[in-house]
């Protein structure tokens, strides 16, 4: 259903940090433009090679789906301040070793590409880090705008990077547009500096690096509305990619065509993005996400085929507009839809899942779409592409994408870990739970029902073996049984438990029917059994 309260699209900037960190944004945004332009056209002028210049935008968006995995596991480890910074800092370095090898004329194809790569692996660094601290620089109800503003900044420079990256290009060489990207790193890492998030203190030792991969993965997986945005996502990415991939061939077979000329068509784009941007508010407020969803791939099926069929330089420019705007509604439609539905303890993760998906997306577009044009020309490639964004918006009938605020995803913190009589570590396991019920026969349906939410929750939050039993002798008796790694792999369980998740919980609750709550049962497992007790009651000596 569309939302019937209206957010005014600029409320996060009644943050300060907001506000800073936005603006800061801005201006690193615009030199990553000025410096894209400047790779995409060097290229051109390096290669003839269609499939090579095709892999500039390639070399930009594979390592997003390489690394952002990796960096938003980090993310829901570690600190996100340094994560930024670290990789703010890595891509300056890259930046201007960047700019000094082209300025001493020793740039060549493969060089260009893998610094290029570098870079996109300092952005697959830094992305979902930042894209999960959107909820600690604005409260819930102001996310969408949030995201959407961050979409209208980069925009916004898109509108006016491309083209000053093209008279930059033009002007003083690619060098040059390498040099001003190499300076704009320096606000946003000032404004990373000063900022001082307000992070809750750990309640569990920080959880390994590859079983948080591992939660990361497991949780998406098992979450059919994550899912379904993610194959959408990687849809849209695999076929909108042809535009931003092909689009210095289209300004390059212009015959007035320069850098200049791919810089303008950009611009255009990026002022369609805005438009979009801005216009999102008030299409949420009349149509439900997926239609937003189908809109945007059947906009974005349109500006192609405009590409693809005429040659004039206008109807190029007006192309880019609509494409602009299906392109951000889409992704920060996308976007946010991951963000609230999702929990905050592994919100970075899923972040991070959708990123690889959409721009592991881009990456295998901009390699078929770029094969394609350099065998068949850019306007068959163009012709080609529609017809996955064609078929992206009819799979909405089946793959629909979630309304934002269906579930209440905060934690429930109604945990508390039992006084144990055992002296346990923390990786002491494996651990066995056992919760017992009691259900009357006409109650059987619903239970089952309400089990088969639970099995899903419980799996999704780490546990694993899960098994529902039946007493043979009393069969009102039933018994959940789940296995956990390690002691603090269960209070993680635990605390992992989302205000949603509590509503089954405690409907299982009003189903039972015996004189005490549902006996918890929580066992330590010994797969050999040794002469000594290795875990002794907890303040007695054990004697030899």
């Amino acid at each position: 259903m569309p939302s019937s309260v209206r957010q005014s699209p600029f409320a996060p900037f009644r943050h300060r940090d907001f506000r800073t960190l936005w603006t800061a944004t801005l201006i690193s945004n615009f030199g990553s433009l000025v410096q894209a332009v400047g790779a995409a056209w060097m290229m051109t002028q390096l290669t003839d090679s269609a499939t090579l210049i095709a892999l500039v935008q390639a070399s930009n968006t594979l390592p997003i789906m390489i690394f952002a995995l990796i960096s938003g596991a980090l993310a829901d480890i570690f600190d996100r301040k340094t994560l930024l910074l670290a990789a703010q800092a890595f891509m300056a370095v890259v930046s201007v070793l960047l700019a000094v090898l082209t300025w001493q004329g020793w740039m060549t194809p493969v060089l260009l590409l893998s610094l290029t790569f570098l870079i996109g692996v300092g952005q697959a660094i830094y992305n979902p880090p930042w894209q999960a601290s959107m909820q600690d620089l604005v409260p819930r109800e102001d996310l969408p705008a949030a995201v959407s503003l961050n979409s209208v900044g980069f925009n916004l420079m898109r509108s006016v990077g491309p083209a000053a990256g093209g008279i930059i290009t033009a002007a003083f060489g690619a060098a040059a547009a390498f040099a001003v990207n190499a300076v704009s790193y320096i606000p946003l890492l000032g404004a990373l500096m000063r900022w001082h998030p307000q992070t809750p203190p750990p309640t569990t030792s920080p959880e390994p690096f590859v079983a948080a991969v591992g939660a990361g993965l497991r949780y998406v997986a098992l979450s059919p509305n994550l899912m379904r945005v993610l194959l959408r996502g990687a849809l849209f990415g695999f076929s909108a990619i042809v535009i931003m991939a092909l689009l210095p061939l289209v300004a390059k077979e212009q015959p007035q065509g320069g850098s200049l000329l791919f810089g303008l068509l950009l611009g255009c784009f990026g002022l369609g993005a805005i438009a979009g941007a801005l216009l999102s508010p008030s299409l949420r407020e009349r149509f439900d996400n997926e239609n937003i969803v189908r809109l945007a791939f059947a906009g974005f099926a349109a500006s192609a085929l405009v590409l693809a069929w005429t040659e004039s330089i206008w109807l190029h420019a007006l192309a880019m507009l609509p494409a602009g705007a299906s392109w951000v509604l889409a992704l920060s439609l996308f976007n946010v839809t991951v963000q609230l539905s999702t929990p905050r303890w592994v919100v970075a993760r899923a972040l991070a899942l959708y990123q690889t998906a959409v721009f592991g997306g881009m990456a295998l577009g901009s390699w078929v779409w770029g094969a394609i044009a350099s065998t068949e020309g850019v306007d068959v490639a163009m012709a080609a592409a529609a017809m996955p964004l064609i078929l992206g918006a009819v799979l909405g009938q089946w793959l629909r994408i979630p309304e934002f605020g269906t579930v209440d995803l905060d934690p429930v913190n109604r945990f508390q870990e039992p006084a144990l009589r055992l002296d346990l570590r923390g990786r002491s396991g494996p651990i066995m739970v056992m919760i017992d019920y009691e259900i009357d026969q006409k109650d059987v349906p619903e239970f089952l029902r309400l089990m088969a939410l639970r099995r899903n929750i419980r799996r999704r939050d780490g546990a694993r073996n899960w098994a529902l039993l039946r007493d043979l002798e009393n069969p009102e008796r039933w018994s959940e049984s789940y296995h956990i790694a390690t002691w603090d792999e269960y209070v993680r369980h635990n605390l992992r438990r989302t205000k949603a998740d509590y509503e089954t919980y405690q409907n299982l609750q009003a189903l039972h029917r015996g004189a005490h709550p549902p006996a918890v049962h929580r066992m330590i497992e010994r797969h050999a059994v040794s002469q000594n007790d290795d875990l002794p009651l907890l303040g007695k000596l054990e004697l030899p």
